[in-house]
């Protein structure tokens, strides 16, 4: 299944919430994903709170691929902040599964609850028992997974491309504790990536990550092919 190229998956949180997560163990009554409509602060300020993890779809570009390696090798040479053990990370081996693993990095790291012996509850669970590479593979086998995204990913808003070839990729950013109690951190989860990014101080997780958005991602120009999604309480209808 490494060889494998699934249907990419949209930005779209009505599918990823009710066609995904809600299949594969989330509480939909508590927890849902919802739209960021911008990266101003009153539209900001539309979106619920409290924020637990917010998925970005971007371009991939060349500036953004030099960039990524860029701080990959300076992180690797100059290391970074330690990172809070109980941060999950899935290394991405399967084609256009960013969609499903930037999901996977936002429910398996934000304080929301699963249902009892899903197969979300139990492959987090796994999860945090291995490594990176093993959590890949361990995806790779999980055939539920690929069934939901190919779900989700046929309940979009656009016709399934014949083409499966895209420059669109997910990251997902949440709030970790800092390991030694010096308050909260950004950390992004990438699986193209070596690893976990450490964004920078964390005060209100949505403000913060607009800022990494516009300071790291949009520095090329127009934002036409973004998008961002929260993963936030429940609505009330």
């Amino acid at each position: 299944m490494a060889g494998s190229r699934w249907v990419p998956l949209e930005s779209n949180p009505e599918a990823n919430t009710r066609f995904w997560s809600s299949q594969a163990g989330l509480v939909p009554a508590v927890a849902e994903f919802g739209d960021v409509y911008g990266l101003d602060d009153e539209l900001l300020a539309l979106v619920p709170q409290p924020v637990k993890a917010v998925i970005l779809l971007f371009p991939i570009s060349a500036g953004t691929e030099a960039k990524r390696g860029e701080e990959d090798e300076k992180i690797e040479e100059g290391g970074q902040r330690a990172i809070e053990p109980k941060v999950l990370w899935i290394k991405q081996t399967i084609s256009n599964a960013c969609g499903t693993i930037g999901l996977l990095h936002a429910l398996a790291n934000a304080d929301v609850p699963f249902i009892p012996d899903s197969p979300l509850a139990k492959f987090v669970e796994e999860c945090r028992k291995i490594t990176p590479d093993e959590r890949a593979k361990l995806l790779e086998t999980t055939s539920l997974f690929a069934d939901i995204h190919a779900e989700a990913a046929t309940a979009g808003q656009t016709e399934v491309p014949h083409d499966l070839d895209t420059d669109l990729h997910f990251t997902c950013f949440v709030e970790s504790p800092h390991n030694k109690g010096t308050g909260s951190r950004v950390i992004e989860l990438d699986g193209r990536r070596k690893g976990i990014v450490d964004r920078g101080q964390c005060t209100n997780l949505l403000r913060d990550v607009a800022k990494i958005v516009k300071d790291v991602y949009l520095t090329e120009g127009a934002g036409t092919n973004f998008s961002m999604m929260y993963l936030g309480p429940a609505s009330e209808f």
